[in-house]
Formats: structure tokens, sequence, C-alpha cells
């Protein structure tokens, strides 16, 4: 079974494709919301399977009907809430195994909205959604923040990225796996350390 995250779908929200970036291009090259749907369904299927699981980090679907695309999708599903998912709670349940409002995993705290920095505490990283094409920032806004990462889908290709992927792109940005601050379980070091040696020998085998 492999883990995939994303955040920000937004099915059934009809001004989704009039978001653009900063420079004035579309952040969805779509024409209608059902487009995008359409399209970002069969992207998840092609990738997901049914045994699968897939933690979908907030701003999942506006509606009801946003959310019976939602159903049609691969995997099983955990919704870790966000501001638009406002849905009465049995509706999620047809869909979602689980619904939380946070999730933690390998020193790592999944979130909606970026949790404030004082409170990142002893985890690695915030995986989180809410920011669209944009990243937590600092220095004042001339870097990205390490301890930040934003798996909204403009961030992935529109469609769910597996956990090695995910922890992958922490790294890259010189971000931390795991709790810090000596914070961590053994069981915790056990996994970073197997999660280290995994990294090296891909490394070798893609230098060779």
């Amino acid at each position: 079974m492999s883990q995939f995250f994303i955040a920000d779908l937004h099915f059934g929200h009809n001004k989704i494709v009039n978001f653009t970036n900063p420079d004035g291009t579309k952040c969805r090259d779509f024409d209608t919301v059902e487009e995008m749907e359409d399209a970002m369904v069969q992207a998840h299927n092609e990738i997901v399977k049914p045994t699968d699981k897939v933690y979908m980090l907030g701003d999942i679907a506006f509606n009801a009907r946003g959310l019976d695309r939602v159903k049609q999708m691969n995997g099983i599903k955990i919704l870790i809430k966000g501001n638009h998912d406002n849905l009465k709670l049995h509706k999620y349940v047809d869909v979602f195994k689980d619904v939380r409002g946070c999730h933690v995993m390998n020193g790592l705290v999944f979130t909606h909205i970026p949790i404030h920095v004082d409170q990142l505490g002893r985890f690695g990283c915030n995986v989180h959604g809410h920011l669209h094409a944009g990243k937590v920032m600092r220095y004042g806004g001339h870097q990205v923040d390490p301890r930040f990462l934003c798996v909204s889908a403009e961030h992935t290709d529109l469609k769910p990225i597996e956990f090695e992927d995910m922890v992958e792109r922490i790294v890259a940005q010189g971000g931390k796996i795991g709790m810090v601050n000596g914070n961590g379980s053994q069981e915790q070091s056990t996994q970073n350390a197997l999660f280290n040696s995994h990294k090296v020998a891909k490394q070798i085998a893609f230098n060779k």
C-alpha cells in the first residue's frame, strides 16, 4: 500500500479556474470546473490504487456535487479538514475513511492551513495546503521556509504525490524528517535511519 498526499482540489468551486499566478497566467488551465474535475479524477485514478491511502489536506469539495466527484477517486481517503470543507459531517463519512483536524506521522504534522512557526515545536516539518501556488517564506519573502511544504494541487501537477516524493521535496529545500529537539522515540529514530539509508542507496544508483 502506497501513501499519497494532496490539498486544495476545490471540486465544485466554479471560480477556481479563474485563479491566476503572480505573472497573470492561470493556475489551472481549464475553461470550467467540470473539465478540471474530469482531468483530476482521471490523473488521480491512473496512479492511485483502490488499496492505497490518500491524505487530502483540506478544501477538497465546496458542495455535494463536488464531493460526489471525490467519491469517484481511488484509494482509502483521509480528510484533513480545511476552511472550505463545510458540509455536514455525515456527508464526508460516505466518502472518507476518517475526518481529522490534523495528522501526525513520521515526525511531520499535516494540516490544511500552515501552523504558526512558534507551534512547530518538535515537528520536523509542517506539510500543508491553503496557499495554492504560494509557499511559506522567510527573510522578508526572499527564501522558502524549509520547515513547511505546500502540497496544494498547484504544486503537485494537480495530482497526489507519494510519500517518498514528498520526503524528497522536504529534504531538497533543506527541511527535516522526523522529530527534532530530541523528542523523537526510538522507533522514530529507526524510521529516520531506514529512510536515510534508502535515500543514500537511491543516490548511489542514480549516480551510476
